[in-house]
């Protein structure tokens, strides 16, 4: 047998024994096998997962960038169709604030007479006393929180306006254009999460405050429904603010209060847990920002 020849013959005998070897295990026709025969049918197993894998690996395909940019505008287009649901919330947040705004000062001159007329007349109890000669300032307060919850909701309404036509632009059944797609995001990232937190913290505010000032309501309106004395006292030091309807005004305004405030709280319930969610979903959307940087690396 000449040189040339000898390492192939090589290759194959040891090929052959191998695969004899593992027909033996198998059959069991060659007696128990060697713990070397089971050391070498346990690497050919590994060799064939192993060279299966490869293969398996060798097919696949990299996801390419316009896949990605795909993905990102799917994602886009969701948090889109979120924003659209959350300004019609605005609208009603809107209608509470500027119903509030207008009912804060009425509300402001009964707590102040009451105060003064529990004070005076020692027909309140003191803790109460105390709490209601404060709300005037508190009214001072609740008024600027208002006006900022105002405007922050404006903010978020121009904000959120400009980042759906930005993305309704986008087509994701074409080709897309890429800095397209990465304005929309930085733009989502960089301003509409910001106005939305920013209405939701205003927007929070505004109902704490407004439980503040139906708690003050509710104790007025307990106390000046059990006599009429408080309301005389009342009358005595602003008769010009005092209207012949007093018990009936304070108790449909408290009743009204906590109707809307009840309103108001649940939506504002359901736009917190909207924004944490789209929060996320803007977060997420720099994972496709990374892809898309490891690609252009490569």
């Amino acid at each position: 047998m000449t040189s040339l020849y000898k390492p192939v013959f090589i290759s194959l005998l040891i090929s052959t024994m191998l695969s004899t070897a593992a027909f033996c295990q198998i059959e069991n026709v060659c007696g128990p096998a060697t713990p070397a025969e089971e050391q070498t049918l346990k690497c050919l197993q590994e060799n064939s997962l192993l060279s299966a894998r490869l293969k398996e690996f060798e097919s696949r395909r990299c996801i390419s960038e316009e896949r990605l940019l795909q993905k990102k505008a799917q994602q886009l287009k969701v948090i889109a169709s979120e924003t659209k649901a959350q300004r019609q919330s605005m609208e009603d947040f809107q209608g509470f604030v500027s119903w509030m705004s207008l009912n804060l000062a009425g509300y402001n001159s009964y707590i102040k007479a009451g105060s003064y007329a529990a004070v005076i007349g020692r027909m309140l109890p003191i803790p109460y006393a105390g709490q209601a000669s404060i709300f005037t300032k508190f009214a001072a307060q609740f008024a600027v929180a208002l006006n900022n919850a105002y405007v922050a909701i404006n903010s978020y309404l121009i904000t959120s306006q400009k980042f759906i036509v930005m993305v309704d632009a986008i087509d994701p059944s074409k080709s897309i254009n890429g800095k397209t797609v990465a304005d929309a995001s930085t733009f989502a990232d960089a301003s509409l999460l910001k106005d939305m937190t920013d209405a939701q913290v205003k927007l929070v505010t505004v109902s704490e405050l407004s439980s503040g000032a139906l708690s003050f309501l509710e104790a007025l309106n307990h106390y000046a429904s059990g006599t009429d004395e408080y309301l005389n006292k009342a009358k005595g030091l602003f008769r010009k603010d005092v209207d012949p309807k007093e018990k009936s005004f304070i108790s449909e305004s408290t009743n009204s209060l906590k109707n809307k405030a009840a309103a108001y709280n649940g939506k504002l319930n359901n736009f917190e847990e909207l924004t944490r969610k789209q929060g996320a979903q803007i977060k997420s959307l720099a994972v496709y920002d990374e892809l898309l940087s490891d690609l252009a690396a490569k």
